[in-house]
């Protein structure tokens, strides 16, 4: 029985507590909708259009490697809000400061992979500060919530800052927001996709 309670409670203080109930959707003065979740307007992918739907009122990602491009406004000073849905072994993540091209970007990724062989989990901003524990479990609904103010970079998953980083280098400045389909078998699904710009500092 003592052990059977012992791992009862180390159980419970796996990181995937983070998979936890959806905070509030952001609110308030200059946030903005970006996905009105009956079609793609707004958005644009530059190759593999036939990745990218809408059902249910979600925004899904099924089908060969494709990156879908938020093209009404680009992003300088954001935060970037999103509640996501990812399958066993999927593969995903939410870009911004990105340019519009082919392939794999350029700009800043802030992961979304919970159970594929990949190392940076949900959260991690790709190659600059990594996430390795698994924080939220699959066909599981979580928020994520970037905010982009100069070199500063914060990522928070179900409302707890998992990255809190800052970019000396600058390394990207501007570019588009962006979400990705990363491979044919990942299903990806977005929903609640907002933005705000953040006002220049006085």
């Amino acid at each position: 029985m003592q052990i059977r309670n012992l791992l009862i409670a180390a159980a419970l203080t796996l990181p995937l507590v983070f998979a936890a109930d959806l905070p509030k959707a952001p609110s308030g003065k200059g946030w903005v909708k970006i996905f009105d979740g009956k079609s793609l307007n707004g958005w644009k992918a530059v190759e593999n259009e036939g990745s990218w739907s809408v059902k249910d009122g979600n925004l899904v990602g099924d089908g060969e490697r494709s990156h879908l491009f938020y093209t009404v406004k680009q992003c300088k000073n954001c935060e970037f809000y999103a509640e996501v849905k990812l399958n066993h072994e999927g593969n995903s993540g939410m870009y911004f400061r990105a340019k519009m091209e082919k392939g794999f970007p350029p700009g800043y990724e802030s992961q979304v992979e919970n159970t594929s062989r990949d190392p940076r989990k949900t959260g991690s901003l790709y190659k600059f500060s990594d996430v390795k524990e698994q924080l939220i479990q699959d066909d599981t609904w979580w928020a994520q919530h970037i905010i982009a103010d100069g070199t500063h970079i914060i990522t928070k998953v179900n409302g707890k800052t998992v990255v809190d980083f800052v970019d000396e280098k600058n390394t990207y400045s501007e570019g588009y927001l962006a979400l990705q389909q990363h491979n044919k078998g990942s299903i990806v699904t977005y929903r609640n996709l907002m933005m705000r710009e953040i006002p220049a500092k006085k």
